[in-house]
């Protein structure tokens, strides 16, 4: 049996399959063949081994089998380099010998394949005729196709430059939207606790122009033959001008007001001038670009939200879905308004008993939480003022001890004369403080108790800015994809920063991937494992169980987070996916995070559910879409 190691080596460089295999069948019983499948891994391939023999393809991938040869033959001299080629065209031999080829053998490979293999081995060289002519010739081609090679880079270039300018133009459309959709999500946290309407139309516009920095806004509410778009509220001296004029538009479609009512879809008017369909406002005459936004509600149009600037092309059809989010959210406000407007004109009892129905159940608890947590920041500014005050006047008094120093002697002044500007008489203070004892006088000079009432103030604002978030976070545009449930959660978990050992988790090996939004999705479990260790805080050894699954039911994925806390009596289980409804009283729950799990469970088409026994702990189950595999 032939030892393998004395055997010869021959390189193959061939980016068919087929053909590699080939030449392996023809050429393995004598030789030992090495592959590869493109010129780079070629050339590294034979530094490392030098065979002695390289086979080269003349149609290679980002190189000519001429190319290939030249660097070859620079790479190692002593090797012989043949062409392997289908190219039978007159000089295509001469060029691959000036190249540097030793030799040259025509495709299809046939029965003296192995003797051509043979004969190179054995020191054959084939002789190359009129060698500067044809010398001449390759360099002409190496410089025709480096001239090719220069106009795909540059092509390149230009592709990849103008790839960065739309990656630039889509981080600046996504910086726009997610403004857009703060700044909706704010617009429609303040209207919707306006019962009035006309108190309501007129705030929404206000409050949209100056969040906006829109040249007009107004809202548009149908008659009651819904034969009309009738303007209900008008931002600034135009606005006021129109309503005088009982302003109103024909439901059709010749005005883009009527337009969006009647398809229910946001209208875009990027340049006015050139918009047919545009009726032309004689008291909006520096309106360049618009939107019509309808305001509908459980399919039904009430009327049409206009939003107008003074610049072209200000709105983008990425600006409807954010300002359609808060045309929806006024729409629920125009309607809750509606009704309680309906409401009044029912007789004294429907009034007391339908009226405080609504609010209990729409907006009781919201404006409940709402004045809980702002109620202690009027007192709170009222003692810092009053410490200011007393503050203003001992710092004016250090005009003695800063004589000398010019800069301190100018700031006191200053503050003595911006004091009297704003109506203080810090002499007067500086006389009452003076007639104070000692402990009262330093109570009231205390920065701890300056800063411990802006403490109040920050954490009160902190909580309505939660609350905010609790309330719109559900209702961001999904991005659904595959999601491994098991990572997320354990990720979860691992950056909440939990005791060691509390968190016991349990996955299934055939637990497959849901289908849903990742990040809407971790802040379900974010909210449930978090609730379940505040609820613990009394328990000795607290524990929470995450554990996942196939479900039953083969296309929903189930996850239970389970804890071994005080549980939550059956009288409260309905309340708790109530907004604003918590357990957890003083304590810092907003009562959102139950609410917001259902409402992102439900939207993803899922369900979730609760069984609890008091003294027994809780368990929340988790069903969530699986991923469909193609």
């Amino acid at each position: 049996m032939t030892d393998p190691r004395r055997l010869q080596q021959v390189l193959y460089i061939e980016d068919s399959d087929e053909i590699r295999s080939l030449v392996r069948r023809l050429l393995s019983s004598k030789y030992v063949v090495l592959e590869a499948a493109d010129p780079l891994n070629g050339f590294q391939l034979a530094e490392e081994t030098s065979p002695n023999l390289i086979l080269l393809d003349d149609s290679l991938p980002h190189m000519s089998g001429n190319e290939a040869a030249t660097r070859l033959h620079k790479m190692l001299p002593g090797t012989p380099v043949v062409i392997v080629s289908a190219d039978l065209s007159n000089g295509a031999r001469e060029r691959a010998l000036a190249a540097g080829a030793v030799g040259f053998i025509t495709k299809p490979i046939d029965a003296d394949f192995v003797d051509q293999v043979d004969a190179y081995l054995n020191g054959k060289v084939e002789v190359l005729e009129d060698a500067e002519k044809h010398l001449q010739a390759y360099q002409q081609e190496l410089v025709e196709r480096l001239e090719g090679n220069i106009r795909q880079l540059t092509n390149t270039v230009e592709k990849n430059k103008h790839l960065l300018q739309q990656n630039e133009r889509m981080f600046q459309m996504l910086e726009r939207r997610h403004k857009l959709l703060e700044t909706a999500a704010r617009v429609g946290q303040m209207v919707t606790s306006i019962l009035d309407l006309d108190d309501l139309l007129k705030h929404t516009v206000n409050i949209i122009c100056s969040e906006f920095s829109f040249y007009y806004s107004g809202i548009f509410l149908l008659s009651e033959d819904r034969k009309w778009a009738v303007l209900r509220a008008g931002y600034a001296l135009a606005g006021r001008k129109m309503m005088a004029e009982n302003y109103r538009l024909p439901v059709d479609e010749k005005s883009m007001i009527g337009n969006s009512i009647i398809h229910q879809q946001a209208k875009i008017a990027l340049d006015v001038a050139g918009e047919v369909s545009r009726f032309k406002n004689p008291f909006l005459p520096d309106t360049r670009s618009e939107m019509a936004l309808p305001l509908i509600v459980k399919s039904e149009a009430l009327g049409a939200l206009t939003v107008q600037s003074d610049q072209l092309n200000a709105f983008t059809e990425e600006d409807v879905t954010s300002l359609q989010a808060m045309a929806d959210q006024i729409a629920i406000a125009i309607n809750n308004a509606q009704l309680m407007f309906r409401l009044e004109d029912a007789t004294a009892q429907l009034v007391r008993t339908k009226t405080f129905e609504a609010i209990a159940t729409a907006t009781g608890e919201a404006i409940h939480w709402v004045g809980n947590k702002a109620a202690p920041i009027p007192g709170s500014v009222k003692r810092v003022r009053e410490d200011l005050n007393y503050v203003l006047a001992l710092a004016a008094q250090l005009n003695g001890e800063g004589a000398g120093n010019e800069s301190l002697t100018a700031a006191i002044e200053t503050i003595r004369e911006e004091a009297e500007a704003k109506g203080l008489d810090l002499r007067e203070i500086l006389a009452e403080m003076s007639a104070m004892k000692k402990n009262r006088l330093q109570a009231l000079v205390s920065v701890e108790s300056l800063l411990e009432d802006l403490d109040i103030i920050e954490n009160s604002a902190m909580t309505i800015l939660d609350i905010k978030e609790g309330l719109i976070g559900p209702a961001r545009k999904r991005n659904d994809a595959p999601t491994s449930l098991r990572e997320m959660i354990s990720n979860t978990v691992a950056n909440m920063g939990l005791p060691d050992g509390v968190v016991e988790m349990d996955w299934a090996d055939d637990m497959p991937n849901a289908f849903v939004d990742a990040r809407q999705v971790e802040q379900v479990f974010n909210n449930l494992i978090k609730n379940a260790w505040e609820a613990m805080h009394e328990t000795p050894t607290p524990k929470i169980y995450v554990k996942g699954a196939r479900d039953a039911n083969p296309d929903f994925v189930l996850v239970t987070v389970k804890d071994n806390g005080p549980g939550i009596p059956k009288e409260i289980q309905e309340k708790i996916w109530v907004s604003f409804f918590t357990t957890k009283g003083g304590k810092g729950g907003t009562g959102l995070g139950l609410s917001a799990v259902m409402q992102i469970v439900n939207q993803h088409g899922g369900s979730i559910s609760l069984e609890s026994e008091v003294g027994q702990g809780a368990t929340f189950s988790v069903r969530l879409p699986v991923e469909k595999k193609i």
